[in-house]
């Protein structure tokens, strides 16, 4: 009889253990973006202690100029290889178009099924490079900043949400998730710092305050 009691024990305590992880999944947001993990916030501190600071200049911009989405894999290019890595249980066709899946946009925190619902964010967009030094640079290095998928360059986000910020910088505009800032400026100054980009000073200004609160 004792040995009745102490199975049915672990069975009620396996079942309890079951909903309590179910519960936990219902609770999640059902995907992750996988952006490349940025630098610390005292690496980008240093950093940012080094990224020269001059006065932005757009002249002769052109977003064609940062060739972008190149072939990745086979027939996958730039954003289906972002889309396919930031999503969860994303489904591809031939033409490597992902036909279903689930992304999570974490500068607004909302959770999509449709892939028609996401953009692929540039985190320093093409123009915000080309003003602080992309212009001098060959069209070859261009092209591989706008498909960098080592750095936290590139990121799924909701597309109305990456429209809203377009081309700003950290001082005019910054992700609605709060919890999610402390990323996004590390991954500012890592991508700025590793592609020798400057900084203007109200940029500057606005990453300093972030970071110092990371």
């Amino acid at each position: 009889m004792a040995k009745f009691y102490a199975r049915r024990r672990l069975s009620i305590l396996a079942a309890l253990s079951g909903l309590i992880a179910s519960v936990a999944l219902f609770d999640a947001p059902t995907a992750s973006a996988a952006l490349p993990t940025p630098v610390s916030a005292a690496t980008a501190r240093s950093y940012l202690s080094q990224l020269t600071v001059a006065t932005e200049n757009r002249t002769g911009y052109n977003r064609d100029l940062f060739t972008h989405w190149i072939t990745i894999s086979g027939t996958c290019n730039t954003r289906e290889t972002v889309l396919k890595r930031d999503g969860s249980n994303v489904v591809t066709n031939s033409a490597c178009t992902a036909t279903s899946g689930s992304w999570y946009s974490p500068y607004d925190g909302a959770t999509w099924t449709a892939a028609s619902d996401l953009d692929i964010d540039h985190v320093v967009p093409l123009a915000e490079a080309w003003d602080s030094g992309a212009s001098g640079w060959t069209s070859a290095k261009r092209q591989n900043f706008a498909n960098d998928l080592t750095r936290p360059q590139l990121i799924a986000v909701t597309d109305n949400v990456n429209q809203a910020k377009g081309d700003q910088d950290p001082a005019q505009w910054m992700p609605s998730v709060t919890s999610y800032r402390c990323t996004y400026v590390r991954a500012w100054v890592q991508v700025k710092y590793y592609y020798g980009l400057s900084v203007d000073s109200a940029e500057k200004s606005a990453l300093t305050s972030y970071l110092s609160g990371c």
